[in-house]
């Protein structure tokens, strides 16, 4: 069994967009054990390399992650209660990336370091951001495109706890983006099943 997750991602700095726009496969070996599950995945046989490699794609985008609510946080740009929004989203990222991380070791491969605070900021063209508003529309786009992209692998699972960790990752983000485009008084979707499509 195969989960369609992403593909053709070499760099770890990988935008949420193009994670998004592409596919690829993510075994349920891979997913088992990101859910803790390792019972499940010591009975199915895939090839952890591929696997190991598709994790760490999704590792370098939560670090992507982690240093955009960074930049948001440190840009002085951002008001409480906004800031301390940003800085919870921001440790929910930080708890995504631990989960990567060991699922990754577990598997016997190496974690993607994080890039430097810089790199992130020439990558998210932080030097664009001037205003609260510019900090809270980075971060819903980023967290809109991780809704969706965890919402297109439900489908594929063919095993219900497999389909519910990825459906948990979404509620995530979708949590983290409804809050967002709300701070930015920026209405709710008007349309029922606004979300995966």
């Amino acid at each position: 069994m195969s989960i369609h997750l992403f593909e053709g991602h070499s760099s770890p700095m990988a935008s949420r967009r193009g994670f998004l726009g592409t596919t690829g496969t993510l075994s349920a070996v891979a997913v088992a054990m990101l859910a803790g599950n390792e019972a499940l995945a010591q009975g199915m046989g895939n090839d952890p390399a591929k696997d190991v490699s598709i994790l760490n794609v999704a590792l370098g985008l939560e670090h992507e992650a982690i240093n955009a609510y960074q930049l948001g946080a440190g840009s002085g740009l951002l008001q409480k209660p906004v800031l301390d929004v940003a800085v919870l989203f921001q440790s929910h990222h930080k708890a995504h990336r631990d989960a990567l991380i060991a699922t990754i070791q577990k598997m016997g491969g190496k974690p993607v370091a994080e890039a430097s605070m810089q790199t992130y900021a020439d990558s998210l063209k932080a030097a664009t951001l001037k205003s609260q508003a510019d900090v809270l529309n980075l971060a819903a786009r980023l967290e809109l495109g991780a809704t969706n992209a965890y919402l297109g692998v439900i489908p594929a699972f063919e095993n219900r706890d497999l389909a519910k960790v990825a459906g948990r990752l979404a509620a995530d983000e979708t949590m983290h983006y409804t809050a967002l485009i709300s701070a930015l008084g920026r209405p709710l979707p008007s349309n029922a099943l606004s979300f995966g499509s």
